[in-house]
């Protein structure tokens, strides 16, 4: 059974008698005094966490997921296009389920994406991680191509977060997010944003801490990382 399958599930027995054996010893307890919401009305509640994520739906919802992606991985944006509607339609937007995403870095590449995400308030930050894999083959994945050795010895001469920007803008991401409204000088100062770096860095090195993290997307729920869902 593919893991929405299983979350699916989770979600629609909290609803009404609690959770399934094999996940009730993650449960959080719900909040009596949550209000209660309109179908679809929790789907405009975003907002930025402390640990560096953007979490979407009811912050009391009995189920709390809480994925890590990278925003060049295949699987992740398998999830997005394929689980993720699913889930926000019957279980987010209902306030069954509120849904983290943290943006974890698998290698150099997911970087400037991550860094733009960053850059946006955290309605717009969903957008653009839904952007981002929707349409992954024209936005993020051409600049993950090997470059030719005279461009990566021009670009070992930049320092580190410029090097971040000029990869990317080698690649064309410039080019994409100019489509967003995203100029080029604030595409630059996303991008070579010292900060936002070392963010990244603490989110990629708390998953690997705190919740074992062998590949993305690695989902939560309730604190409980579950097992086998690299391809979800």
């Amino acid at each position: 059974m593919s893991f929405v399958h299983r979350l699916v599930g989770i979600a629609a027995l909290a609803a009404v008698a609690g959770l399934p054996l094999w996940a009730a010893t993650i449960a959080a307890p719900g909040n009596p005094g949550a209000p209660a919401a309109k179908p679809g009305d929790w789907l405009s509640v975003v907002v930025s966490t402390p640990q560096g994520g953007f979490r979407q739906g009811n912050p009391n919802a009995k189920v709390k997921l809480l994925e890590f992606g990278a925003l060049t991985c295949h699987y992740c944006s398998a999830f997005a296009k394929e689980g993720l509607p699913t889930l926000r339609a019957k279980y987010i937007a209902t306030g069954k389920v509120s849904y983290e995403y943290r943006p974890f870095l698998l290698n150099g590449v997911d970087f400037a994406p991550s860094l733009l995400v960053r850059c946006q308030t955290p309605a717009a930050a969903i957008k653009l991680i839904d952007a981002f894999y929707d349409q992954q083959a024209v936005g993020t994945l051409p600049f993950t191509k090997s470059l030719p050795d005279d461009v990566q010895k021009r670009l070992a001469t930049l320092a580190p977060e410029r090097q971040i920007t000029a990869f990317a803008t080698n690649g064309g991401l410039d080019g994409f997010m100019r489509t967003r409204g995203v100029t080029r000088a604030k595409f630059d100062e996303c991008t070579s944003n010292k900060a936002g770096i070392a963010k990244l860095n603490e989110i990629r090195d708390d998953a690997n801490k705190n919740y074992g993290l062998t590949g993305t997307p690695t989902f939560v729920i309730n604190g409980k990382t579950v097992p086998d869902t690299s391809n979800w």
